[in-house]
């Protein structure tokens, strides 16, 4: 289904005079047409007051087909089932009156989308874990803007079988609102669930925090990619993904984020304790070599300079003793020793 677009429509004030001015004219018809059957013209004053009722009567049918769109805003138009083409740029429009506007998806509503308008009478929820909720609102037509889907958060395996939370932001448009209407069921309820099936089939390649011998990319290589360390490659593949899901449903997506990344509760205090731990060994191994270094130091410095000539007892005790003091917890408390080693 390719989308046409209707260009050639935008006399709509010209038609609403143009009705305005026949339902003048069909007033005075019937004025005309009773005084003169008053007057004993019976044929005359028959045809242009029966002119006259049928019009007043029938004449607001004509108005049905002025469509008023501001911007950003689309009207799909079917006429008895068939598909005439799209209103897409803001104006005054006069379409045929049988017309009917098809929005399938005009009840939907997306969580934190502003895609339906406020004109609502009232909304119940259908399925929580769609994010979508059925508003009742009798327009049909379809938003044009930049939209923002929040997915509720999700509990996925990361490539490691941790159970991570996770949850995305994704700004999408509708491009194609031929596509959008009659290609798929319902446009927002299908992007809802190409972005939770996105979301599940690139999070399972990827590890929480870097680990080895871990292949993110499938070229057959490890490497250092993390849902933590590589939040924008990893956004970049889910739009990717959800893209090509959704094309043939007339939609664009512009972007996604990730919006929140966590352990799920049953492993997150585990977790913490593993980052902690593997936080203070990296301090350890950081002192350690700092202490190490100065004491190379100290003892170059001491031979140099021909201060002190320590044989190899002295040294090993002159290095524990500094490792103790450079590598302890606590400040050393000085002992002055008055006597000697022997």
């Amino acid at each position: 289904m390719n989308e046409k677009i209707l260009e050639n429509k935008k006399n709509g004030m010209a038609m609403l005079l143009l009705f305005l001015a026949l339902y003048l004219a069909a007033i005075g018809l019937t004025v005309f047409g009773g005084v003169t059957l008053d007057d004993g013209n019976e044929i005359l004053g028959g045809v242009c007051l029966a002119a006259g009722i049928i019009w007043l009567v029938l004449g607001w049918i004509p108005f049905l087909g002025l469509k008023v769109l501001k911007p950003q805003e689309a009207l799909v138009l079917t006429l008895f089932g068939k598909y005439v083409g799209t209103l897409k740029s803001d104006g005054f429009y006069f379409v045929n009156p049988f017309c009917t506007a098809v929005n399938p998806a005009a009840k939907t509503k997306l969580n934190q989308s502003g895609d339906v308008d406020s004109h609502s009478i009232s909304s119940i929820v259908v399925n929580s874990g769609m994010n979508a909720q059925v508003d009742v609102d009798l327009s049909k037509k379809i938003s044009l803007k930049i939209m923002t889907l929040n997915n509720n958060r999700q509990k996925i395996n990361d490539c490691l079988g941790n159970p991570v939370e996770i949850g995305i932001a994704v700004m999408w448009r509708v491009v194609d609102t031929a596509k959008a209407v009659f290609n798929v069921d319902n446009y927002k309820e299908y992007l809802s669930l190409q972005c939770d099936s996105a979301l599940r089939n690139i999070v399972r390649l990827y590890p929480y925090d870097a680990a080895p011998n871990v292949d993110t990319t499938g070229d057959g290589i490890a490497d250092e990619g993390s849902l933590r360390g590589s939040s924008e490659v990893v956004a970049g593949r889910i739009r990717d993904e959800i893209q090509q899901k959704v094309a043939d449903a007339g939609l664009e997506i512009i972007e996604a984020r990730i919006t929140y990344l966590a352990y799920a509760p049953e492993i997150a205090a585990v977790m913490l304790q593993r980052q902690q731990a593997s936080a203070i060994i990296d301090a350890r191994k950081m002192i350690v070599d700092g202490a190490v270094g100065m004491v190379e130091m100290a003892l170059e410095r001491l031979s140099e300079n021909q201060v002190v000539e320590l044989d190899e007892e002295r040294k090993a005790a002159m290095v524990s003793n500094l490792l103790v003091v450079l590598c302890g917890n606590k400040d050393a408390q000085p002992i002055v020793n008055s006597g000697s080693l022997y």
